[in-house]
């Protein structure tokens, strides 16, 4: 139980805007007659002229309005989403103002991993911070909803519960560095985070201003205040505070809860032909209009983040591309425009500068359709949905991996924290139409501890007590897995990273600086994931993936860990790496496309940089060539360069995903794309992606 405690008006026709990806990855916004790598608004050197967009009258104008920026996380929003036909608005918002066409996730392109960068501006060698799933033994505490929980498992971080327990274990200090909120209170400004559990409330961690989470509201006489109002409150918000300080009404309801996905009639896969529209709709109108009218018109924050889940929970459960997909886009750019209308309806829209950035792309899971075709859904006479006959128009039937058990069978003793796993479908069904993984019942409760439950691979959960001498533990989390080997024993390590250099499955894999170098490795210091905080895991290894490859019409696959997902994101895919960014408003350039590389860790230092505040810990850089009075981009200097690792790993023993030899295949190596930017004597560097190949 926690402590009880204290328009810029868009009158845009809708723009003929469309989306189009370059060949590294990265997506251009067209623009007519207009060269790639010139803003539209860019002056040449020395013009002065206002309709330049950046001249000096324009700079002082904007420099005398109240200053106001309101960051707005679509979680998973692919940048070639962007279109007049689901996203009017947010493609209308491009056009108008800074559409940066080659921005980069942090590496793992988790969702907390990303929470982190927006939060600080740094990368998890700054942060020492491990979302999604990380694994930390010795914290102790209460999840959101009164649970005790077992930190002897790897967790997920997305619950303000667990982060206040590991933020409480850390000493104050769950990251190591500042953050942009707690910057901005200490200028005293107001600040208010709004939305996804976890993700939102991060950037807040200290409470220090307004919170409305999808578990709470914070500080308690806010929630008062909203309940005074009518509104209900997220069904778990007593559990925030003392027994009695909140009472929820009798009609009050579970205002963002959302319902279960719709299965197949195995009653575990999910139905991608659904059509019932995203399950996360009503949560997200619900906190928006929440913040539009009890903190934006009441409380007047300076600086706000709204954090929603769309679209990414919906492609998790049925994957991009589909009806769902294509629901949760539309439904996001509505509150969008509800936001954009609010600002213009308080006549503080030209004071206000919009952000909208996503914290990762997202690809469809699904191992390589030549060993695991699509596959048409077909109905019986009931109408069960269940998968069918291969069609190259179809859905994926493979591409999850239960690291642990592939681990365990190699001779490992490894760890997951999950239990039995029961995935008929994504698990994998080959060509000829058997799984990969056939269902298996537990006759006598030994293996699941349920008798006659169905599995597909067994319980793998972290036992207590002393672990054994070489153990791994895996945090599974998606598109790359991190191993912990807790003695860490240079021997073990060795052998796992071989382990995963044999799996097909696997793509890039890192390693802690401490083991040498390794063949087929590269440092995690390299990519800045090494914090030297005594919270890295020994081995980050993404999933391999195909960019190129196509499910209900979009690029991009990769395999995941086993979480039965038809969407997934994570690995150093480019469609991963590459998300969203686009900002609008008094203090940014108009009709301008950003080519420079850029990241979400200079979100961050570019809101300090608007309000004017100090953030020194922060890794990334301030956009400066997309404010008014900012650099030109003939500034910056821009190297493209490929890192591989020392020697290529060699003397392999391939195996493919369907569990089969690979003999002609002995050697692993992999890859790993880098820009440098160079501006004003420093180089920040971004990462474009990481590929394995197997010889």
């Amino acid at each position: 139980m926690r402590r009880t405690t204290r328009s810029l008006f868009y009158t845009l026709a809708v723009l003929l805007v469309g989306v189009g990806c370059a060949d590294s990855g990265a997506t251009k916004l067209p623009r007519d007659a207009q060269a790639a790598d010139t803003p539209a608004n860019e002056p040449d050197a020395g013009a002065t002229s206002l309709d330049a967009g950046g001249g000096p009258a324009a700079v002082d104008a904007q420099a005398a309005l109240p200053k106001r920026v309101i960051i707005f996380v679509w979680d998973g929003l692919r940048p070639d989403s962007v279109d007049t036909t689901n996203t009017p608005r947010l493609a209308a918002m491009a056009a108008q103002g800074v559409w940066f066409a080659d921005n980069h996730a942090t590496y793992p392109t988790f969702t907390m991993m990303n929470s982190a960068s927006f939060a600080t501006g740094n990368f998890p060698a700054g942060t020492g911070f491990y979302g999604n799933t990380l694994w930390q033994e010795g914290p102790t505490g209460k999840d959101s909803a009164g649970g005790t929980v077992d930190f002897n498992q790897p967790v997920f971080t997305e619950d303000y519960g667990i982060l206040l327990d590991l933020q409480t274990y850390y000493g104050g200090k769950l990251l190591l560095v500042g953050t942009l909120f707690q910057a901005a209170q200490k200028a005293g400004l107001v600040t208010a985070a709004v939305g996804k559990s976890g993700a939102a409330f991060l950037q807040d961690i200290g409470e220090g201003g307004y919170i409305l989470d999808e578990k709470f509201a914070y500080p308690l006489a806010f929630a008062e205040e909203v309940q005074a109002d009518g509104y209900a409150l997220p069904r778990l918000t007593p559990n925030a505070y003392s027994a009695g300080s909140v009472t929820l009404t009798t009609t009050n309801g579970d205002p963002t809860g959302a319902p279960g996905r719709k299965n197949l009639s195995d009653q575990s896969t999910s139905d991608p032909t659904d059509h019932s529209g995203s399950p996360y709709d009503k949560a997200n109108s619900y906190m928006m209009g929440i913040y539009l009218d009890a903190i934006l018109a009441k409380k007047n924050p300076d600086l706000t983040l709204i954090w929603f889940r769309n679209p990414d929970s919906t492609e998790h459960a049925y994957g991009p591309g589909t009806a769902n997909y294509q629901d949760a886009l539309r439904s996001q750019d509505q509150l969008l425009g509800m936001l954009l209308d609010k600002l213009a309806t308080l006549g503080i829209a030209a004071s206000t500068d919009v952000i909208v950035v996503s914290d990762h792309g997202h690809s469809s899971v699904s191992g390589p359709p030549s060993l695991f075709p699509l596959r048409a859904v077909k109905s019986d006479a009931a109408g069960n949905n269940s998968m069918g006959d291969p069609d190259p128009n179809g859905f994926s039937v493979s591409g999850d991996v239960r690291l642990a058990q592939l681990l365990t069978q190699a001779g490992f003793v490894a760890y997951d924290g999950v239990g039995c796993t029961w995935d008929p479908v994504m698990s994998g069904i080959t060509a000829a139409g058997t799984s990969l993984y056939p269902t298996l019942v537990d006759a006598d409760g030994s293996i699941c501890g349920a008798v006659g439950g169905r599995y597909s691979t067994p319980n793998y959960r972290v036992p207590a007590g002393p672990l054994p001498a070489k153990a791994i533990v895996i945090a599974a989390n998606g598109g790359s897995e991190y191993l912990y080997v807790p003695d860490h024993d240079a021997a073990t390590v060795a052998n796992a990273v071989k382990l995963l250099q044999s799996r097909e499955e696997l793509g890039a894999i890192f390693v802690a600086a401490s083991y040498g170098s390794l063949p087929g490795t590269i440092s995690l210091d390299a990519v800045n994931l090494d914090s030297h905080a005594g919270r890295t895991p020994d081995i980050i290894a993404s999933y391999d993936y195909d960019e190129s490859a196509v499910v209900q019409g979009m690029k991009g696959i990769e395999f995941e860990s086993a979480q039965n997902n038809r969407g997934m994101h994570g690995s150093f895919s480019p469609v991963d790496v590459h998300n969203t960014l686009v900002a609008s408003g008094p203090r940014f350039k108009t009709a301008m496309q950003d080519t420079l590389p850029s990241g979400n860790v200079d979100v961050a230092p570019t809101v300090a940089a608007v309000l004017g505040l100090s953030l020194p810990s922060a890794a990334g850089r301030p956009l400066d060539e997309a404010l008014l009075g900012g650099r030109m981009s003939a500034d910056y200097t821009v190297t493209p360069s490929t890192l591989t690792p020392t020697a290529p790993a060699t003397g392999l023993a391939m195996i493919q995903p369907t569990n089969i030899a690979d003999t002609e295949k002995t050697s692993y190596n992999f890859a790993l794309k880098v820009k440098d930017v160079a501006v004003g004597g420093k180089t920040y560097r971004y990462f474009d992606s990481a590929k394995a190949t197997r010889q």
